[in-house]
């Protein structure tokens, strides 16, 4: 008896939802032919006094349009839209139209829903899964679900892209910037897509995306030319540039930003040497490796590296030189406020927002060219930095651009003070 009152309550529960539903559906078409109602009576109102030379009205309502349907955030409505019979002549002598600011000419889907169509591409729903996947809310008769028409809602982020390329940088600065090179398939093609990605810190604290470009490789002279366009837009260097083993991008910023300090990142040094390790040791061994990256002072991440290479030297040397490679590269934080070091230490600036991009690649196997690779990464990145969070210790990065000295994270004062911005200018191209 308990079960078949609890599957009544269900069943009528499920049906007041339903219920709810249309309620709303039926509610907002109503809102809507009330509103163009209002606009057409008000556009006739306006435009009372203009007669014909034989005292006839110019503007008058002419009854309702062909039923049409249009997809809201409620759903599918089908609505007859007010008309209006405009008879006046402009200077030019043409006809003078009455055109709805609230539902023009050929709309059939509201701008809501046409922003949000390739939002869901982007998350990684298929052009060929829009219809089937929207019907249930937005209803069957939905328009503007083909992949044709998401394709051509996409097409605009080439433009946009192009934009970002082009921007002016002169006049801005960037405390740190973090780079690395990204890797996808291409569906079309045998060569995978390398995406050189730079991200860069304001002195307020903010974070902005600088570049999204096609690289060989992370080659050396891919990011040449990424530092050089960067530099001919008027970006100066960087106090810090925080990136992989890669040599590639600092071979290039020997070249191009001379004066710019590197910082290595923890996260792919750990997996570097503990991959030189057998299974059973990586716990222990990266334990030991924590100890130096989280250190306190640079003595104390010095003593922690001495102990690894006492344990480990004799029968694991090629992890020992893996760790010792572009040491001085790893401990560079610690010139930095403590504040930063937690944003320092790794590419996960990075590394976070690409796990959107991943998750497209997988949906859809791969972009189908290079092109479209980018612009993929360039848009999910795009809107990623709408959420990033500024860095902790925002008011000591203008200290820090000012060529404040910092020793372990703390800064350093000195007796005879002198202003910060003694040292030189940092020169743009």
């Amino acid at each position: 008896m308990l079960k078949v009152v609890e599957k009544q309550d269900a069943r009528e529960a499920s049906e007041e939802l339903l219920l709810l539903d249309e309620i709303a559906h039926e509610g907002a078409r109503r809102m809507l032919i009330q509103a163009l109602r209002a606009e057409a009576d008000d556009y006739v109102e306006r435009h009372r006094g203009e007669r014909d030379e034989h005292g006839r009205a110019l503007v008058v309502r002419n009854g309702r349009a062909q039923p049409r349907k249009l997809t809201l955030g409620v759903g599918t409505v089908e609505l007859k839209a007010p008309r209006v019979d405009d008879r006046r002549r402009d200077e030019q002598g043409g006809r003078q139209r009455f055109t709805s600011q609230l539902l023009p000419p050929y709309m059939r889907r509201s701008p809501k829903v046409a922003e949000v169509l390739p939002i869901l591409y982007l998350r990684g729903l298929s052009t060929g899964d829009f219809r089937p996947a929207l019907e249930g809310l937005l209803g069957e008769d939905a328009a503007g679900l083909s992949p044709t028409n998401i394709a051509r809602l996409t097409a605009r982020w080439e433009k946009e892209y192009t934009a970002f390329r082009q921007r002016d940088l002169a006049g801005r600065e960037f405390v740190y910037v973090w780079v690395d090179g990204v890797h996808f398939n291409i569906r079309l093609e045998e060569d995978r897509l390398c995406t050189l990605v730079m991200i860069g810190a304001r002195p307020d604290g903010e974070k902005e995306l600088l570049a999204v470009e096609d690289g060989y490789r992370e080659s050396a002279e891919s990011w040449k030319t990424v530092l050089h366009d960067l530099k001919r837009r008027g970006m100066v260097a960087p106090v810090l540039a925080v990136g992989d083993g890669a040599l590639g991008f600092w071979a290039a910023a020997r070249e191009v930003w001379p004066e710019t300090r590197a910082q290595g990142c923890w996260c792919h040094k750990l997996s570097n040497v503990l991959d030189k390790l057998p299974q059973r040791l990586q716990p222990r061994a990266k334990r030991a490796l924590h100890e130096m990256m989280y250190a306190a002072r640079r003595s104390d991440c010095e003593a922690a590296r001495v102990r690894f290479e006492a344990e480990y030297q004799a029968k694991y040397p090629k992890a020992m030189d893996s760790l010792s490679a572009n040491w001085e590269r790893l401990v560079s934080f610690f010139d930095f406020p403590a504040e930063h070091w937690k944003h320092l230490r790794t590419t996960n600036v990075i590394e976070s927002p690409f796990a959107t991009v991943r998750l497209r690649e997988r949906a859809t196997r791969g972009a189908g060219s290079r092109t479209k690779g980018l612009l993929m990464a360039f848009k999910l990145l795009d809107m990623a930095q709408l959420r990033w969070r500024r860095l902790d210790g925002a008011g000591l990065l203008p200290l820090v651009l000012a060529g404040m000295k910092f020793v372990d994270g703390v800064q350093k004062r000195e007796e005879n003070t002198t202003q910060p911005n003694d040292n030189p200018r940092r020169q743009a191209a």
